[in-house]
């Protein structure tokens, strides 16, 4: 977590330029002094003190939830930018990967076990196929059917229409859910194709086992076999690779967000890259750190719960 929030301050100040620097520029030069000097203070870059004392005031502000002012956002404050695009990214990435997962390990337990079978021969082929295409590519091609051939059926811009006032009625839900269904559709076909092959690989992997072999030999039925011998234990590996996509979900997905307008973090995390903005910059890569750290941490206990050879002392 250190090592990550070190990275963090000196990685965006090592580029060209600074976010005073870049708002002056909005105003082509006409800011006295004084006024830039107050913006650096603002963005946390007080070119007046070492880089050290930043640092130690970039650590504190880190720890107290105190990030400064936005750039591209300007004069929101940062935690406002972010508590705004959060619940966008969470609700679209978060939902469609932890479909994905379970979509993907469901035909991967009934691929493995059934090796050679019709499922076995033909979804998982398909979905590796989809999953090696970019998530750009697919996103565009499903505006191209769904949007522009079909006269606007599905919106393939922004979260929701604009012409509606955000809350908790049904045109406004509806409105989510449709601008939300073709950035989830992208999302799903492009990772679930990952799980599916890694399941099916552990299927047939643990299928091999002996302690599988010793259940046939009592005479168990082929459900618990399938569940309680063979997928229990396959999918205890796919855990880390899950907890690592749940810990990215804070990040967006930037290209599937970019490509259709959405207003989620990734979207908001290339603007502020683009725009040179550290405080946003800062904020976010410190909310992917810590949600990859936790979603880790979290596996590891759930991998202990699950698997009694870990909790094996020698």
């Amino acid at each position: 977590m250190w090592a990550a929030l070190t990275l963090n301050f000196f990685i965006p100040r090592m580029m060209p330029g600074n976010p005073a620097e870049a708002m002056m520029s909005r105003f082509k030069g006409r800011i006295n002094p004084e006024a830039l000097k107050a913006l650096e203070v603002a963005f946390g870059i007080d070119s007046q003190e070492s880089t050290f004392r930043q640092y130690l005031d970039y650590l504190q502000n880190t720890l107290t939830g105190h990030w400064g002012i936005s750039l591209t956002f300007f004069p929101v404050e940062v935690s406002t930018v972010v508590r705004q695009a959060l619940p966008w990214t969470l609700a679209l990435v978060g939902l469609t990967t932890l479909l994905a997962f379970v979509l993907g390990t469901v035909i991967g337990i009934v691929a493995g076990w059934r090796r050679g079978g019709l499922v076995d021969s033909m979804l998982p082929p398909v979905f590796v196929v989809t999953s090696a295409l970019p998530y750009f590519w697919v996103g565009m091609l499903f505006i191209l059917v769904f949007s522009v051939w079909t006269n606007g059926a599905l919106p393939n811009d922004g979260g929701y229409d604009t012409a509606l006032t955000p809350g908790w009625n049904m045109e406004f839900i509806v409105s989510v859910l449709q601008h939300a269904l073709l950035p989830a559709l992208t999302i799903l076909v492009v990772s679930i194709g990952g799980w599916i092959l890694t399941m099916r690989n552990n299927m047939v992997t643990t299928l091999a086992e002996d302690y599988v072999r010793m259940g046939r030999a009592k005479g168990l039925s082929n459900q618990r076999i399938m569940y309680d011998y063979a997928a229990h234990n396959a999918i205890l590996p796919n855990l880390a690779g899950f907890a690592m996509s749940l810990g990215f979900v804070v990040s967006g997905s930037i290209l599937v967000e970019f490509t259709f307008n959405y207003p989620g973090v990734g979207y908001m995390l290339l603007s502020a890259v683009s725009n040179e903005d550290f405080p946003l910059m800062q904020a976010l890569f410190v909310m992917i750190t810590v949600a990859v750290l936790l979603a880790v941490l979290v596996c590891d206990f759930l991998t202990l719960w699950l698997d009694p050879r870990a909790r094996t002392q020698d």
